[in-house]
């Protein structure tokens, strides 16, 4: 897959999936906080699979 998110949304992805794993390990929102693994591994790997199949890309593209 190539990459389709951009740096901006990189780190909102990776700081919000952190913040909510951290938040469910504490118990403050419960099991359903270990969603966050989603935005956190889209922010690692710089590919969302709901962006391709709506085919949005947050990168800029290179000339």
């Amino acid at each position: 897959m190539k990459a389709n998110v951009g740096n901006v949304d990189k780190i909102i992805r990776m700081l919000a999936g952190i913040v909510l794993i951290v938040l469910a390990a504490l118990g403050v929102i419960g099991l359903w906080g270990l969603v966050g693994v989603v935005p956190l591994l889209t922010g690692l790997f710089n590919t969302c699979p709901a962006y391709s199949l709506f085919g949005i890309s947050t990168c800029k593209t290179k000339v």
